[in-house]
């Protein structure tokens, strides 16, 4: 045991010796390296002898002095321990569908994610946004929003439609032009329509065509203050008698059919969201994207555009569109 020891203690104070003689630090990983397997190189230490004193294995030593025989300075630089392949790595197929959808339809990583599972691709969310991300496809502004908690009343179909008027952002022919629009709030079905103004008489044949068109039975819809929709804050005071105001015509309209008309507060667009969020996807994914020269094609596109939104995916709605919601609360549909 002492001899045993006694070797040791010489090849420690042999190695303090080379090393001592090293006044400065080493300046990168390679050249610490370099001080450790110089004795080996020059013979004066076996690798076994240096393994017992240094704080390295003797696999990594002898790793080390592999690299240097073969590359010199540059063998001993940190390689990475990044696996070169991924068993769970996503197809190339499947990438390229993902990418391919993407720059169609500009849809999120969610609904990207129901397309798929209607095809039979189960790729996970996350997994979609990371490829989406890697491939430089994500907006290059994003706004992190504030998540408030609502409490969210189930509605049947037709319980509640918000209407609103979109301006139309290239005038045609000329002219401007005006969408407007009507959304479900329990299925988020959608009925456009392009008129010339907004005008009383335009609002009234609007929800005549709306309540035509419906598959389902309207019983309230809600609109903001404009002056086609409500005389509440434009005819009020010019009335001959404010107490008992003339009813607007589309009120007159509404009592026929016995719906009820909802009116939001002032400034406040927000109590109209469903609405206002489908004008945005109308901006992004129609008007940005398509071109019309003539009134005809105008409504003939938008009719259209009209057709895909009640077939488009929602994560309101689980991943199900408009008509597939309708489907199954067919107790609340009109056949």
């Amino acid at each position: 045991m002492s001899t045993k020891n006694g070797n040791v203690q010489t090849l420690f104070a042999l190695f303090r010796l080379k090393i001592g003689g090293m006044k400065t630090m080493p300046n990168s990983t390679q050249e610490e390296k370099l001080r450790w397997i110089s004795p080996i190189l020059e013979k004066e230490i076996s690798i076994k002898q240096m393994a017992k004193v240094c704080p390295f294995s003797e696999r990594s030593l002898k790793y080390w002095l592999a690299g240097y025989r073969g590359k010199g300075i540059d063998g001993l630089t940190n390689k990475s321990t990044r696996p070169k392949t991924q068993p769970n790595e996503t197809p190339i197929r499947i990438k390229e569908e993902i990418i391919s959808l993407r720059q169609d339809t500009s849809l999120c990583a969610q609904k990207l994610h129901y397309k798929l599972k209607k095809q039979g691709l189960l790729v996970p969310v996350r997994t979609i946004g990371k490829i989406l991300k890697d491939e430089g496809l994500l907006r290059q502004y994003r706004t992190r929003k504030v998540k408030l908690k609502y409490i969210k009343v189930p509605l049947s179909p037709g319980e509640l439609v918000e209407i609103d008027i979109k301006y139309v952002p290239s005038k045609v022919e000329g002219e401007k032009y005006y969408q407007f629009t009507a959304i479900d709030c329990s299925s988020r079905w959608r009925y456009l329509k392009v008129y010339e103004q907004p005008s009383n008489t335009c609002a009234i044949d609007f929800l005549r065509e709306l309540i035509g068109s419906a598959p389902f039975r309207i019983r309230a819809i809600k609109t903001d203050n404009g002056s086609c929709f409500t005389n509440r804050y434009t005819g009020y005071e010019k009335s001959t008698d404010p107490l008992n105001p003339r009813i607007h015509t589309l009120d007159l309209l509404c009592q026929k059919h016995n719906i009820i008309h909802y009116l939001i507060d002032p400034g406040k667009p927000a109590q109209n969201g469903k609405v206002e969020r489908s004008h945005g996807v109308d901006q992004q994914h129609f008007y940005n994207q398509t071109t019309f020269k003539t009134l005809d094609e105008l409504k003939m596109k938008i009719k259209l555009w009209n057709m895909y939104y009640n077939d488009l995916e929602h994560i309101a709605l689980g991943g199900k569109t408009p008509n597939e919601v309708l489907k199954e609360k067919v107790q609340n549909v009109l056949a």
